[in-house]
């Protein structure tokens, strides 16, 4: 990248000429994010409004495009890994994001977990021992104090600050126990997103039969309290939702990512940090359109 060119072409962004600004904005933008710390320079030191707005506009396009790029390959991979997942919407909010730390704590509370178990423990037994050291050995809780906060949506303020909202806490737990084998899943159950203990074992023999197949759910919102499929009718009835096979039923990977997208979209929305809302919304968009079999 040379630097002086890209200075050369900031110095034109704030031409009143519209051709030419889209002419440098294209330029500017192919040089990807090595340009990023350049605009936000230039960003710092002037006072002209309308420069700011297109260096920010030009920022918000160049992080787009290069995590669109990767959002995509997650989603087209084979296993849409689950951490992964998490770590790229983080990645939207702070796109210089040390992930050194995530993987690292995944992996300390996965081995400290894991010396506990055996192969003689049953389900719940996994489970109580999980719940003891995420919430009382380690201190992790829900955040229901700023309950509509944006940061109760990214797994590293959740490791930093050992608080995180519904959607977070569930992820988090789900690729802790998934990376210790267990047949623990994402349930999208609306306004409520829960995890579900699947019996591995289970063989199917009727049609509607499916809910028979888990043992019992799990909400790390509530310290990994336990409820049954009975539960989630009296909710679903309570809130006049209709009832549906999909919301007793483990989602895909992709499905938890978006609902993520969608949660963290609203609650910056009630931030009022509308720039910020329309990337994760477009991204949400991306991930819709490629579920579809569209190009996003």
């Amino acid at each position: 990248m040379d630097a002086k060119y890209i200075k050369s072409l900031i110095t034109l962004l704030d031409d009143p000429d519209a051709k030419v600004f889209n002419v440098v904005a294209e330029k500017i933008v192919k040089e990807g994010n090595e340009v990023i710390p350049i605009l936000e320079n230039v960003w710092e030191k002037t006072d002209n409004i309308l420069l700011q707005n297109r260096i920010e506009e030009l920022i918000d396009t160049i992080q787009y495009n290069h995590l669109a790029e990767r959002f995509s390959q997650w989603a087209k991979s084979a296993d849409n890994d689950l951490l992964e997942g998490t770590i790229l919407v983080a990645r939207l909010q702070y796109p210089d994001l040390n992930t050194k730390t995530i993987y690292d704590e995944v992996e300390r509370l996965r081995r400290d977990i894991w010396l506990e178990l055996n192969n003689s423990l049953t389900a719940l037994e996994k489970v109580k021992i999980i719940n003891h050291i995420l919430f009382k050995v380690n201190g992790y809780k829900p955040n229901t104090s700023n309950y509509y906060s944006p940061q109760n949506h990214f797994i590293n303020n959740l490791i930093e600050s050992k608080q995180g909202g519904p959607i977070i806490l569930s992820l988090f737990y789900g690729i802790i126990a998934q990376k210790l084998g267990l047949p623990i899943y994402c349930v999208n159950l609306p306004h409520n997103f829960v995890l579900a203990y699947k019996d591995r074992y289970f063989q199917q023999k009727q049609e509607n039969d499916e809910k028979r197949s888990i043992l019992f759910y799990i909400n790390p919102f509530n310290y990994g309290s336990l409820f049954g499929a009975k539960e989630i009718e009296l909710f679903l009835s309570q809130q006049k939702i209709e009832d549906s096979i999909q919301y007793y039923l483990p989602c895909s990977n992709q499905v938890a990512i978006m609902q993520l997208l969608y949660n963290a979209t609203v609650a910056l929305q009630r931030s009022n940090r509308q720039n910020k809302a329309v990337l994760f919304s477009r991204i949400q968009e991306l991930l819709i359109n490629l579920s579809e079999g569209r190009d996003g």
